[in-house]
């Protein structure tokens, strides 16, 4: 090389990243055409780790500090290079800088819901969202699975990996903690913490650490959660089928209603006005009755229905059988009630 070429070749002699913006994880330091001066600084700040890469191999890896570049400081990058400890030549190698800062307030949430096995329900469909934060612990690995010989790597373009992360463990999360869904909501921290515990793995993988997860929300489908408040409603009111009966007539005497009053409806056109609004009185009666239970034993018998057809209790039974085909009747709840109509055939 002549004189000239000499002196005009440029040399690094400060090797820094100052972080410009957020979100970015990765970033190389641009050497270009230039080559870093044997003996310069290296600076890696707080929240930093830095990566000399000589010919596509990883070599020395630096924590926090200043660092002066000889061949003491970078022994790997010495030992592949074949420097002997005499070597004070510039030399070429990339640099890459690598934030380990926690990247925070990270979203997950469940586009489709989510198939779990349930203690209560057998199985169920659940939609859940929350937040998540991670670092990076190993820049070796992450250079090496992820963000590679980019200029630079941002946390947006993980962004839908790790969301997928969170999602796949969900299922997981859920069996580990033991928590029936109807506990799910009262529960939050020791789901969330379950649901980091199945997927830090995953982070570990890549060269992240999952700092923390939260769950801010989880919920049935909407045809679901219909017939979860059916089998709530029923739950407040009791066991009994009588009840439960009484307690559905009440829900739908303002439709009966009216339909009565508008010619139309179920009562309307099956009945008429007048029989509408005769079935509505019928039927008020008999909540009433059933809701004074056996506190006026009296006033309740002259409302006492007459013997049921047969006609009536195959009606019964066929309301039955929606009812436990909905999940709202259990199978040995259905069996008792199915046999004492039968007795009533007989």
């Amino acid at each position: 090389m002549g004189l000239m070429s000499f002196i005009k070749k440029q040399f690094i002699d400060i090797i820094q990243w100052t972080e410009e913006s957020d979100g970015t994880l990765a970033w190389r330091f641009p050497i270009a055409d230039m080559e870093i001066q044997y003996g310069g600084s290296l600076t890696v700040r707080e929240s930093q780790m830095a990566v000399f890469v000589n010919e596509g191999k990883v070599a020395d890896v630096f924590g926090p500090g200043m660092y002066k570049l000889t061949t003491q400081t970078l022994p790997v990058l010495t030992y592949l290079k074949n420097w002997d400890k005499l070597f004070e030549s510039p030399f070429k190698s990339d640099v890459y800088f690598f934030s380990t800062r926690q990247q925070i307030d990270q979203r997950w949430g469940t586009q489709q819901p989510v198939t779990i096995r349930d203690k209560d329900f057998g199985a169920v469909r659940l939609r859940a969202f929350g937040n998540y934060a991670y670092k990076i612990v190993d820049p070796k690995l992450f250079h090496q699975q992820i963000s590679g010989t980019r200029e630079q790597y941002t946390a947006a373009e993980l962004d839908g990996q790790l969301r997928g992360l969170m999602l796949q463990h969900i299922s997981d999360a859920v069996a580990q903690s033991g928590i029936p869904f109807l506990d799910l909501a009262a529960n939050q921290v020791e789901f969330a913490k379950a649901l980091q515990e199945a997927t830090a793995p995953s982070f570990e993988a890549i060269g992240l650490k999952l700092e923390g997860v939260t769950l801010q929300n989880v919920s049935l489908p909407e045809d679901l959660q219909k017939i979860l408040d059916q089998k709530i409603g029923m739950g407040m009111i009791g066991q009994n089928m009588g009840q439960f009966m009484q307690y559905q007539t009440a829900q739908s005497l303002p439709e009966m209603a009216k339909g009565a009053a508008s010619g139309g409806g179920v009562a309307g056109d099956a009945m008429g006005l007048g029989a509408g609004v005769a079935m509505g009185q019928v039927l008020a009666q008999q909540l009433q009755a059933g809701l004074a239970g056996t506190a006026h034993p009296a006033a309740a018998a002259p409302a006492a229905p007459a013997a049921q057809s047969a006609d009536d209790i195959m009606g019964l039974l066929e309301k039955l059988g929606d009812l436990k085909a909905k999940g709202i009747l259990t199978d040995e709840e259905f069996a008792a009630k199915k046999a004492d109509l039968l007795k009533k055939l007989g």
